[in-house]
């Protein structure tokens, strides 16, 4: 089974949605990583339901599969970057976070979106991580729920510097939640240096949700264009091919918006010949 590709907005941050997925088309992807953000379709704006349908269209005018991103900075909170979260002590701040990402539940549903991915929050200054933990568990038992009733993947992903950080953390939190999918970022893997991105994909087989793939350094949490880092990237691909991995695999690269227009295809031609590579092996 051949892997399929997707390319994610928040690297294409510049331009207009429309104009971003049909770059993406054009270049030959198999699928959108929708970012949802102020600028390109908002979930909390008026309207979200026509541009939501209105995308749905364009999606499937050009044959495009579709997984839904919920990492926007400041959607929430113009002041503080990623605020609130599943771990804010605020009940209220927690609420919010749900019902966005419920929002972007019932968005995915009607984009027909292969997962849904999103991750847990950093702690605040003086907040004891097992009460943070415990808000955790509490928030995803009502977001799994809203996943489930909607018919949509909820896929949880380990990011560096964040109560659920690493591959293990991950796998703890599943034996509370075994209905919850891992949205796996290679690249973080090269980040915590707990697993070889290949070893991850092939341990962690049956319950990945969704794939995001960049270049990355050992211990430094810049996603980089392919060629660039430390990563085996045929090595990845290979992994994947093994599993038979059929979701969509994320090209994430938000520091290069103010190059989209080359680095969309580009990207997609080093991970042909990856392929090509990762074949040969």
């Amino acid at each position: 089974m051949a892997l399929r590709f997707a390319y994610n907005t928040n690297g294409a941050a510049n331009h207009r949605l429309e104009d971003a997925v049909a770059l993406i088309a054009e270049a030959g992807y198999d699928g959108v990583a929708l970012t949802l953000d102020h600028h390109h379709l908002d979930p909390m704006a008026e309207g979200w339901v026509v541009r939501t349908e209105a995308l749905a269209r364009q999606l499937h005018a050009h044959r495009l599969g579709c997984v839904i991103e919920t990492g926007a900075r400041y959607l929430l909170d113009p002041r503080r970057k990623h605020e609130p979260t599943l771990l804010t002590p605020s009940a209220e701040g927690r609420a919010r976070r749900i019902a966005f990402l419920g929002r972007a539940f019932e968005i995915g549903r009607a984009l027909d979106a292969e997962a849904v991915s999103f991750w847990a929050g950093v702690p605040l200054p003086g907040v004891d991580r097992g009460e943070a933990a415990g808000w955790l568990v509490e928030g995803l038992e009502q977001v799994l729920a809203q996943a489930e009733r909607l018919g949509v993947t909820a896929a949880l992903e380990p990011e560096p510097g964040m109560l659920v950080e690493t591959l293990n953390d991950w796998a703890l939190l599943r034996t509370r939640l075994p209905q919850l999918t891992l949205a796996l970022d290679l690249g973080h893997c090269l980040v915590t240096q707990e697993r070889e991105p290949p070893a991850a994909v092939q341990e962690f087989a049956g319950r990945i949700g969704t794939v995001a793939i960049e270049d990355m350094r050992r211990g430094d949490h810049t996603h980089l264009p392919f060629g660039e880092g430390d990563m085996d990237i045929p090595a990845c691909l290979g992994a994947l091919e093994t599993i038979g991995f059929a979701r969509l695999v994320c090209v994430e690269l938000s520091r290069e918006s103010h190059r989209a227009d080359r680095m969309i295809p580009q990207s997609l031609q080093w991970l042909h010949r990856c392929r090509q590579e990762a074949a040969a092996i």
